[in-house]
């Protein structure tokens, strides 16, 4: 056997499309050749000649938002309260309270790129979806939706491409056990310029953000601004995205991977 990695993650970088205006990161960085007086603040004394071939120390100051790059969202991002349909609502928990085992588990990728910018996933498209690929959900698999926006990245429209899951549908993932999900879009949800119209169409405020709503009722977290998806299976590997450990944040960063195991041709 012979174990694969596929990267699921963006980069964090300047000068690519991957937020709206604005709202990107921003990296400066700090090189070799350009740092000396950094270590002159220890070292008084100490002259850029003196360093090694004149060189310092490679570092970077990064501005961000925990939702910049690819990032795992917690229940508290999208209401206070969660789990109100499975009891008493109870106080949402942030990304330093993720249970870990959510994080590591199987996955499964629901293909979703022939679906046009701005639709909304309901839950015949989930279940069509699962009988196409042969798949039964079980209790916390990852389960991943490959859009259109995947292969935007970059682009200025990205963060209006791709479908976005509604409500129902999402509420058919939770309530089959699903604590986990992600997408290769800006957001969860159908991008906000096409809600925007159905919202100045219809006035019904309950169309905004209703996948990410879903967490009021049964709380989970997704991923958001995944990669690469086309290039997994739709089931059979494991998914490991572990959120930075930010106290009582709304999300955090993560390096997203994709495991699985090939066999090897017999020589």
């Amino acid at each position: 056997m012979h174990r694969k990695f596929v990267d699921l993650s963006i980069y964090l970088e300047n000068d690519v499309l991957s937020d709206p205006p604005g709202k990107g990161p921003k990296i400066e960085y700090f090189h070799h050749q350009n740092s000396h007086h950094q270590l002159t603040n220890f070292f008084p004394k100490l002259q850029k000649e003196d360093l090694p071939d004149g060189e310092a120390w490679a570092v970077e100051r990064v501005s961000l938002s925990t939702h910049n790059g690819t990032h795992l969202d917690a229940p508290y991002h999208f209401h206070s309260t969660m789990d109100k349909s499975l009891g008493e609502p109870r106080p949402s928990i942030t990304i330093d309270e993720v249970p870990l085992e959510w994080c590591f588990q199987p996955g499964v990728k629901l293909d979703f790129r022939h679906l046009p910018d701005g639709y909304v996933v309901q839950p015949q498209d989930v279940e069509a979806e699962l009988a196409r690929i042969g798949h039964a959900l079980r209790p916390l698999e990852i389960v991943m939706i490959n859009t259109r926006a995947g292969a935007l990245y970059g682009d200025p429209v990205y963060v209006s491409s791709g479908c976005g899951m509604g409500y129902e549908a999402t509420m058919y993932l939770l309530e089959r056990g699903i604590r986990l999900t992600g997408t290769d879009g800006w957001s969860w949800d159908a991008p906000f310029v096409h809600t925007a119209k159905k919202y100045e169409a219809t006035g019904d405020a309950g169309l905004i953000w209703e996948g990410h709503k879903a967490g009021r009722d049964i709380g989970y977290c997704h991923l958001e601004k995944l990669h690469n998806l086309e290039a997994l299976p739709a089931d059979g590997f494991h998914v490991a995205c572990f959120p930075h450990k930010i106290r009582s944040a709304s999300a955090g960063w993560t390096r997203a991977v994709a495991i699985f195991d090939e066999r090897l041709n017999a020589g």
